[in-house]
């Protein structure tokens, strides 16, 4: 049977890395996990027992395609308590995870061809789903001076119908100032170019708060999910934040793409986002880890870094160390037990000499899959 050519995108490596990881612990072998962008901790206890009672009471059917007024009312509460923005629940979607939301949002706004500029390093399934779409990724180097941010001047000489940007951002974890942000949205309003924020890392910061697109301009699209801050992966709800006459046309693709996000996930949602104190114990774990990985990783000889502003990863350049990240994770894997997630996952070009490590998972893994590295480092000298 013949495939289309919209099939033909790249793996995603991370998951590859996972696979091998449990295959060696179905060996027998204790793994780190330090490569999957994943919160150690399950959904809060007051967004289970929520669900729990939901099951008993209701037949959990189809929802509407927007999501539950519910859901959708509280989550622009969560804009005035975290940004003071006055949000009309009304541009409030709720998305089957933030990656329905991308699939939503680049078929509202871009036609076959149209070139949509992406940061690298980056989260690298935004290239994948745009190629799948045939629509144009177009990488945007982004330079350590900038803290692997797109700046306007990266823009000088690109044709784009469409900008992404994510803050925090995976792999790196830096953040756009405020004032760095609103130099890009006034680019992109200058050259008619679609503005899409990815802030799905929002509440998991360490120094200062992340700016949302949405203190700075109406005419943007903002994605976010509950399966970072709100430790709900599995779950798959996320939602988006669209301009008033972008709504009606996202709630077609989405009555047709997907009828409605999960019900139940959407119930436990509504929970979670009143379990502040547990949410805040998370933080304060990842907190610790990020004190432990600033410290360890240097020790360990994986030197090369820049502090994270949120989300929990720490992005390192091994370029000294190696030009193939995915065979020097294998090595990791295999002699130290630590798996860790290759650069090239983010940057086609520069990741060869890039890692990602994780540090979502609890303090005690944290603080041994540290001291394995220093002992696989010690042991290449």
């Amino acid at each position: 049977m013949r495939n289309s050519r919209r099939g033909q995108v790249d793996p995603f490596i991370v998951m590859d890395v996972m696979e091998a990881a449990r295959r060696a612990e179905e060996a027998g072998r204790h793994i780190i996990h330090m490569e999957v962008g994943q919160p150690g901790t399950p959904a809060p206890a007051g967004a289970r027992d929520a669900l729990v009672h939901a099951m008993r009471e209701q037949p959990l059917g189809y929802s509407v395609a927007l999501g539950l007024p519910a859901l959708r009312a509280r989550i622009a509460q969560l804009y005035g308590t975290w940004y003071d923005v006055d949000l009309d629940p009304g541009r409030v979607i709720v998305t089957a995870g933030s990656s329905g939301a991308f699939i939503l949002a680049f078929t509202a706004l871009f036609d076959v061809g149209d070139r949509v500029g992406i940061g690298e390093p980056g989260y690298p399934s935004y290239r994948q789903i745009l190629r799948s779409l045939d629509i144009e990724p177009v990488g945007i180097a982004a330079s350590a001076e900038n803290r692997l941010q797109p700046v306007p001047d990266d823009l000088d000489d690109l044709d784009l119908q469409g900008l992404m940007v994510a803050s925090p951002a995976n792999p790196s974890g830096t953040m756009l100032s405020r004032d760095a942000m609103q130099a890009l949205i006034a680019t992109c309003q200058e050259r008619d170019i679609s503005f899409i924020s990815d802030e799905i890392y929002h509440g998991i910061e360490y120094e200062a708060k992340a700016v949302t697109a949405l203190e700075l301009t109406d005419d943007a699209y903002v994605i976010n999910s509950f399966s970072k801050y709100f430790s709900m992966t599995g779950w798959r709800v996320g939602w988006m934040v669209v301009p008033e006459p972008h709504v009606r046309i996202i709630e077609r693709l989405a009555q047709n793409m997907f009828i409605c996000p999960s019900h139940a996930g959407q119930v436990a949602a509504l929970a979670a986002m009143d379990c502040d104190a547990e949410l805040q114990e998370n933080l304060a774990v990842y907190r610790l880890n990020r004190a432990l990985m600033l410290q360890g990783l240097p020790a360990a000889g994986f030197d090369r870094i820049a502090p994270p502003d949120g989300a929990f990863y720490v992005y390192a350049d091994v370029s000294h160390l190696t030009d193939d990240s995915r065979a020097f994770a294998a090595e990791i894997l295999e002699k130290a037990g630590v798996a860790v997630t290759p650069g090239l996952d983010f940057d086609p070009h520069r990741g060869g000499g890039t890692l990602r490590f994780s540090y979502a998972r609890s303090t005690e893994d944290i603080r041994e899959g540290l001291e394995r590295l220093k002992t696989f480092m010690q042991s290449r000298r």
